[in-house]
């Protein structure tokens, strides 16, 4: 299982223009391209998930997630704010690199928790973080986690 397999150009955004961490949220899900209805309850579900604990891992990145029946199959984006937005992280730094994880309640494929294992290990990457801060495309984004075999 290779992580570029499941994300795409068009579900990563370098520029979030969101300064809080709904706003951010509310971007990313808008990268998945669901109708309304769908993006405001796949939206309540990840407030929900942050209201039991945040999910910024530290080190300025944050692996928001959970299942909705919004979606047919395992949906990533990803998304970075380079001024930081307060995500009350497990560090309490700014995060500004966010993947967003979203998978159906039953998925046959069954990769939901290995590909949230997968992003939380890439970015525990020593320089990750730095690269990720680098990237001028959604393509460069791409090339790195092919890189990395992630």
């Amino acid at each position: 299982m290779q992580l570029r397999d499941f994300f795409s150009p068009d579900a990563i955004r370098l520029e979030l223009e969101g300064d809080t961490k709904d706003d951010v949220l509310k971007e990313l899900v808008g990268l998945l391209d669901l109708d309304e209805k769908s993006e405001g309850i796949l939206f309540k579900m990840l407030k929900r998930r942050e209201n039991l604990g945040s999910t910024g891992i530290g080190r300025g990145i944050a692996i928001p997630h959970c299942r909705s029946l919004v979606v047919n199959r395992l949906r990533v984006a990803f998304g970075r704010k380079k001024e930081g937005v307060d995500f009350k992280a497990i560090d309490g730094k700014p995060v500004h690199h966010i993947f967003l994880i979203v998978a159906p309640p039953l998925e046959v494929s069954n990769q939901y928790l290995p590909v949230l294992g997968k992003i939380a290990q890439f970015s525990k990457e020593a320089d990750i973080a730095e690269r990720l801060d680098e990237l001028d495309s959604p393509e460069e984004f791409m090339e790195l986690l092919e890189a990395r075999g992630a």
